[in-house]
């Protein structure tokens, strides 16, 4: 595992070890300042924040770790996908503990977005803000439809590790740098997925690292599956990141949400060429069927695409419509990952939001 990044200046890191995991964080700002805890997205680390964290004002702490399964936390410690995304939620309450932190701000970047839902539907009461950046919707991703995501089949078919293409987690576990696949080399997939092309980060080579430092195996990532009788013929297992974000394992996570007495501030940004949250996600297995990019599709009635960005829409204005407080920052234009696309907008909307009061 690669831990060779160059970090910015100004960026400390350190080894800690909560109740529940051994793991890096990356931290900057004044000891004594209000705690804001930066989640990161899948396939990433705590390095993809390093600016965004440098740009905080003064009175603010920022904390980022490697999440379970990804970059420098304990590898032996695995992902349980049948808890959905509780395992990583009940991981941040334990380095909010670590910490000695009774309230904290929560910034969540796609499935760190989804690791924050969990957060507002367990713990509400600890957190003073929430940002989600392009998250995905609370009930998981894919093989749910409707505004709610109810399952299409039962098993959770065309969710889990079965999604995941065998050469992508070959050139993953070998830690490939170079693109010696014009489809499924790392570098390709990054450049391709994770932003609105031409755009390239400063820091391609630390965050091509970083996806890299993803922990890979059958109980790691992208996990088990499970055959199934159903299109397209798997369901998930239960190991790993990938079955862990499966709509099986996250039904009712939105009705907590919804149901919880305190609801905390929240802001949404969200790129309008987002290739991963989208009503016609190229991730899905059902508009992959639906361009008939993979064989055997049953049609529309029986797996359509998963609305991702409705199915999140719906949940921030039925989290409105029960008391919570929402602002939203639509950017034109902007890929999966806004805060290095238009870091300036981003990071001037986070600023504001981090001063409201609950």
């Amino acid at each position: 595992m690669n831990d060779l990044i160059l970090h910015l200046p100004g960026i400390e890191r350190t080894r800690l070890s909560t109740t529940r995991l051994q793991t890096q964080a990356l931290m900057t700002g004044s000891e004594d300042g209000e705690p804001v805890l930066f989640l990161h997205g899948n396939l990433s680390s705590s390095t993809f924040w390093e600016e965004t964290m440098l740009g905080l004002p003064d009175g603010f702490r920022a904390v980022a770790p490697d999440q379970r399964g990804f970059g420098l936390s304990d590898p032996s410690q695995l992902v349980d996908a049948t808890r959905g995304f509780a395992d990583w939620a009940d991981d941040v309450a334990a380095l909010a503990d670590h910490f000695g932190w009774d309230r904290f701000h929560l910034v969540g970047h796609s499935l760190g977005g989804c690791v924050a839902w969990s957060l507002v539907g367990s713990r509400p009461e600890r957190l003073r803000t929430v940002t989600l950046i392009a998250p995905g919707p609370p009930c998981g991703f894919p093989g749910a439809h409707g505004d709610r995501g109810e399952l299409n089949h039962r098993d959770g078919a065309g969710a889990g590790a079965g999604l995941m293409h065998p050469e992508f987690v070959k050139q993953l576990k070998a830690g490939q740098e170079d693109v010696t696949n014009e489809l499924f080399s790392p570098r390709v997939v990054m450049n391709r997925v994770y932003w609105k092309q031409p755009f390239r980060p400063t820091r391609e080579e630390e965050l091509l690292k970083a996806m890299l430092q993803v922990h890979v195996g059958d109980r790691q990532f992208p996990g088990d599956w499970t055959a199934s009788t159903h299109w397209p013929g798997f369901a998930p297992g239960r190991f790993g990141p990938i079955n862990a974000i499966s709509p099986l394992y996250n039904q009712g996570l939105l009705e907590r949400i919804l149901e919880a007495q305190q609801k905390p501030p929240m802001l949404w940004i969200y790129g309008t060429a987002d290739a991963v949250i989208s009503d016609h996600s190229m991730s899905d297995p059902g508009q992959q069927g639906k361009l008939q990019l993979r064989p055997d599709w049953p049609g529309e009635s029986v797996f359509p695409a998963q609305p991702l960005l409705t199915q999140v829409k719906f949940a921030l204005d039925q989290y409105e419509q029960q008391g919570g407080s929402v602002n939203r920052l639509i950017l034109s234009e902007v890929g999966h990952t806004p805060y290095l696309e238009r870091p300036l907008e981003v990071q001037a909307a986070l600023n504001q939001h981090l001063k409201r009061k609950p």
